[in-house]
């Protein structure tokens, strides 16, 4: 269902979830899976080198969400939108990898993974904001750049009505295996909260 277009850096797993019903009626709190071993230092410096490889610049506003959700951690101000986004949030947090999850049915197949060419943008909140996607890999549906390691785009972010979701782990081969351990306890924390099924995947 996702193909992903060779990168000598990338190292990709994805989640694909079904859920019961909408995903605004998921039970707010579960117990988290075993915690994942810490990361070597210097990880953050893997994450940017990969999205640094397109021409992209990961910092300032631009920072990958692993280090935002880090940062807000650490002030007490942990994100909390609903179950899922929550179970995303906490994936991020939790396997220090940043993770992008989508509404599956508001995007359009064909879905890939590809580097934005220069001049690429998409809003990526309701107040319209832009994200300069030029040079970032990011996922693409049949209406183009949809979700990345930094910002998702708006049209495709999961609302309190979704039913399927799809969940991309941006790991990276200086990190062998990380990307998988990630999707493994992001689908066990999908089944924690009542997932019907749900699917992890690592890149071929």
């Amino acid at each position: 269902m996702l193909t992903v277009e060779p990168h000598p850096l990338l190292e990709l797993a994805w989640l694909v979830t079904r859920w019961a019903g909408p995903i605004g009626a998921l039970p707010e709190d579960v117990a988290l899976p075993a915690p994942l071993p810490p990361l070597p230092e210097g990880h953050e410096d893997a994450v940017r080198a990969l999205l640094r490889h397109g021409g992209f610049k990961p910092s300032g506003r631009n920072k990958p969400c692993n280090e935002y959700i880090r940062n807000a951690a650490r002030e007490g101000r942990f994100p909390r939108i609903h179950p899922v986004v929550d179970a995303t949030n906490r994936a991020v947090l939790h396997g220090q990898l940043p993770v992008s999850t989508i509404d599956l049915d508001r995007a359009t197949p064909p879905l890939k993974v590809a580097i934005a060419p220069p001049g690429s943008s998409y809003p990526f909140n309701a107040a319209g904001q832009v994200i300069d996607l030029g040079g970032l890999l990011c996922l693409w549906d049949g209406w183009g750049p949809c979700a990345n390691a930094v910002k998702d785009a708006q049209r495709t972010k999961t609302t309190p009505e979704t039913t399927r979701t799809l969940s991309v782990v941006w790991g990276t081969t200086a990190l062998p295996g990380r990307a998988s351990a990630v999707a493994g306890w992001l689908a066990e924390m999908h089944r924690r909260l009542g997932a019907v099924d749900t699917l992890a995947e690592p890149s071929p």
